[in-house]
């Protein structure tokens, strides 16, 4: 026997998730706690068949009644069936530990499908329960969820948007949190964070929707996570050093099931990051193995060898693929020389972008002064004037 404990949201069948409404019809027959009658008729009018429009100690079975929650599971026929519960059964069903023991005992299998928690109740457009407090006043992260959902109920932009479709979006958002660092601004580094957060919200109110995971999954699932790699803070673990806590940390992911699964120590690093960026993680993690450079004089010597082979290859031909290849590999070894030299090669080529682009500027305003235009002047002529540069916009 299946017993199926979905979550059927704040009532409305409008806020009945996608993934709720497929878990119910795929059974097919389904007990109702607390439903209200437009629910019933809409679960109905989708081919679910209501064994009860409740049972007479529904409010008990849900507010987790030992001795009502045994009567309920004893009565049940034995054949598969969904349990229907309002708001999200791993948040607002108090008694759902006590049924899934009695399950267990009887012999029955058990799957949770979560629905749109009560903390998002008001999102429902014809009767909020909890108003939006005005705009100056302060909000609590149960009213962030709220309005994230009010937004994909009622704005055709937001109700548009997919995971795919917010990508960009996410990015972009996380580029503007570190330009907030680099650059000192605290006012645009709180605005920044919470659009980075907004996004963290979007996806999870997405997710909920279709019955995958809520945004209280994601934070049980990363504060797990954190405990869990950090025996030595929330255990009797000792650690001594860094470099121990990292050997400590790679042996804790690879015991994990995402760990686990995955074929190389290397898998996990985002391809879509940046080269620099991905070429440093990769070579970090390579290191931690003692698969590494003894110091930057050996890194320097390779550089010198890999320079070497490019100059042979282009010797060769300009336009053979050896170039680019052989390209590559100084890259590669330059960000080998960042990291023994301690520098985040990712940091550095932004922070050598950005001083080219001061002086370059510079340039441009100091020509417009003396009423001329970069395009008219001589290869000299714009030498000393990027000297210049460097003196002036360093």
């Amino acid at each position: 026997m299946l017993v199926r404990i979905i979550g059927l949201g704040p009532g409305d069948p409008a806020l009945l998730t996608i993934g709720s409404l497929d878990a119910l019809r795929s059974i097919g027959r389904a007990v109702l706690l607390l439903a209200p009658p437009e629910m019933v008729k809409y679960l109905k009018t989708h081919r679910v068949e209501i064994v009860n429009r409740e049972t007479e100690d529904a409010e008990l079975i849900v507010r987790g009644s030992r001795e009502h929650v045994e009567r309920f599971v004893a009565d049940l026929k034995e054949a598969d069936i969904a349990l229907g519960v309002l708001g999200n059964p791993m948040s607002d069903f108090a008694g759902l530990p006590i049924l899934l023991h009695a399950l267990e005992r009887r012999g029955a299998k058990t799957q949770i499908v979560p629905g749109m928690p009560h903390a998002t109740l008001s999102a429902a457009l014809n009767m909020p329960l909890v108003p939006l407090p005005p705009s100056s006043a302060h909000h609590t992260w149960d009213e962030l969820v709220e309005i994230m959902a009010r937004l994909r109920l009622s704005c055709p932009w937001d109700r548009e948007q997919t995971h795919r479709t917010l990508i960009p979006y996410l990015i972009e958002e996380a580029y503007e949190v570190v330009e907030a660092i680099e650059y000192n601004n605290e006012a645009g580094l709180c605005e920044e964070l919470g659009d980075l957060l907004l996004q963290i919200v979007f996806h999870s109110q997405l997710a909920t929707e279709t019955g995958r995971f809520s945004v209280a999954d994601v934070i049980d699932a990363l504060s797990n996570k954190m405990i869990r790699r950090h025996p030595h803070v929330f255990g009797d673990a000792v650690i001594e050093d860094v470099d121990a806590q990292w050997k400590n940390w790679e042996q804790l992911k690879a015991q994990e099931a995402t760990g686990k699964a995955r074929a190389s120590r290397l898998d996990g690093i985002p391809r879509a990051l940046g080269a620099l960026q991905r070429g440093q993680r990769m070579q970090e993690k390579a290191a931690r193995v003692g698969f590494d450079w003894p110091g930057p004089k050996e890194v320097i010597d390779k550089l010198s060898e890999e320079l070497g082979e490019l100059a042979a290859a282009r010797r060769q031909r300009q336009d053979d693929p050896r170039v680019r290849e052989e390209l590559g590999d100084v890259f590669f070894t330059l960000v080998n020389l960042t990291r023994a030299l301690g520098i985040d090669a990712e940091t550095a080529m932004r922070e050598a972008n950005e001083k080219f682009y001061r002086r370059f500027s510079f340039m441009e305003r100091h020509a417009t002064r003396q009423g001329r235009d970069l395009t008219e002047m001589s290869l000299d002529e714009l030498e000393e004037l990027w000297q210049l540069a460097k003196i002036e916009a360093a």
